[in-house]
């Protein structure tokens, strides 16, 4: 994207002269060499085809404004750069001087909304995007490219056909547009928890209007399960836990007299999924994590230990790092009592239990409410029958609605879990109706209203020049 990169740099001196000079940029090549690339909000992932860099040679062209959000010019190479990422990904575009027209008219509108919001999160001072953050994001998006070649040659080559003289301008590339999604992402996020940002209601007809102009991108829908279950877990005995606590605890003031709480989680925790990230969870919003935890996390200043809080995992040790509205940065160390098979045999014959009771006609919502493990989940509706863990679909096999399956087991770290399940439903592929998603699109559809008239009224407080 080298016309957008220099280019931006001199925006500020020749905005009023309507034009930027910049090095010319590097022929079109259609190869991919990245998945996905998207101006959304909502993806960050960036394809290198997206951004054509400056070639190698020494030659100049003028590079046209557009339009200005602010002091920002909006370039007509970061539209062209649009056309050709959609073109690349499989869009056909319209070939007639009209269509062509329209469609530029509303990628320079796009784009516009875009730097609005980043504007806008930018003068928000409670808003940080750090170096850190981005870099982590900028790293596995390296990985995943990287590891589509062979070789570092073929890599290279490969970046120097979409643009990228070096790896490491890719990788600058790539850490600008995160940045620039991340901003945009969290003020979304926080514009929603100050209730500023609330869903617009929607009508009936507006919705099926939408759902008619997305129909022919909607595909097949694929055959899906529902199913309910109780989960039940082994429970430790009180020793066990005494024993736990008391690790627990002594851990706490190791940190507080001042170890390193990322070390000791490489050495303590039982959580396999954070704990050789020395515990990081990275930011997360209410509503993601146990109510124990939530509720002790949301409550601490950064960089405090927290005292140990029980959850139905174990003993969690929790030190916030930093604090956004609404969501919160954090580490954890997971300590998970011993649980030993006595009472490891004891959940498998209660559960054993729960399904003979369910096959004699006991009362499913009974049977859960008493023996259900409150961390796990109560039912789940619709499910692809490919997206259902390997353990779910093969003990539910071809089980038609109704059908209460043999008892099987879920590993969940440290313990094992057994599962009663009772299917309550199967649909088969087909046509995607307007039934069928109706209420994704009300939900949908109503953010989407609510961002565009947020939007409208950024536009109404901000320079904006549209030239022709």
């Amino acid at each position: 994207m080298g016309a957008r990169r220099n280019g931006a740099a001199l925006a500020v001196a020749l905005v009023a002269a309507g034009f930027l000079v910049c090095p010319s940029l590097a022929a079109q090549d259609s190869t991919s060499i990245a998945a996905d690339s998207s101006r959304s909000t909502g993806d960050t992932t960036v394809s290198p085809e997206v951004a054509r860099a400056p070639a190698s040679d020494t030659s100049f062209m003028v590079d046209r404004v557009l339009a200005v959000v602010g002091n920002r010019p909006v370039l007509a190479s970061q539209v062209e750069e649009e056309v050709f990422s959609r073109e690349s990904q499989g869009a056909k575009l319209p070939t007639d001087p009209e269509g062509v027209k329209a469609v530029r008219q509303q990628i320079v509108s796009s784009i516009i909304d875009e730097e609005l919001l980043v504007q806008q999160a930018q003068r928000d001072t409670s808003i940080q995007i750090t170096d850190e953050e981005i870099a982590s994001g900028v790293e596995e998006q390296v990985r995943k490219v990287r590891g589509n070649f062979t070789s570092e040659v073929d890599y290279r080559a490969e970046l120097q056909k979409a643009g990228f003289q070096t790896p490491e301008e890719y990788r600058r590339w790539l850490s600008d547009q995160q940045r620039r999604a991340a901003f945009q992402n969290r003020l979304i996020e926080k514009l929603r928890a100050d209730c500023i940002l609330n869903p617009t209601a929607t009508t009936e007809k507006e919705m099926k209007q939408f759902f008619d102009t997305q129909r022919a991108s909607l595909g097949k829908r694929p055959a899906t399960l529902s199913f309910r279950q109780v989960v039940v877990s082994p429970k430790p005995s009180p020793p066990a836990k005494a024993r736990t606590r008391a690790q627990a605890d002594s851990i706490v003031l190791e940190l507080r007299r001042g170890a390193d709480f990322a070390t000791a989680a490489r050495r303590f925790s039982q959580d396999p999924g954070s704990k050789e990230q020395g515990g990081s969870l990275n930011w997360f919003r209410r509503g993601v994590m146990v109510p124990e935890f939530e509720r002790v996390a949301f409550g601490l200043k950064p960089g405090i230990v927290s005292d140990p809080v029980e959850s139905p995992f174990g003993y969690h040790i929790i030190q916030v790092e930093r604090v956004q509205p609404a969501e919160v940065q954090a580490r954890h160390i997971l300590l998970v009592p011993h649980i030993d098979s006595v009472h490891v045999d004891s959940a498998r014959a209660i559960a054993a239990a729960v399904r003979n009771a369910l096959v004699g006609g006991a009362s499913f919502d009974s049977l859960q409410r008493r023996n259900h493990d409150p961390s796990a989940e109560r039912e789940a509706d619709n499910v692809p029958l490919t997206k259902l863990p390997e353990n779910y679909a093969t003990i539910i096999g071809t089980a038609d609605s109704g059908t209460v399956v043999p008892v099987f087991t879920l590993p969940a770290g440290a313990r094992e879990q057994f599962v009663v399940l009772q299917v309550t439903g199967r649909r088969p592929e087909g046509d995607v109706k307007y039934d069928d998603v109706r209420d994704r699109i009300r939900d949908q559809l109503g953010q989407q209203l609510a961002i565009r008239r947020y939007i409208d009224r950024l536009r109404k407080a901000t320079y904006v020049e549209i030239r022709s």
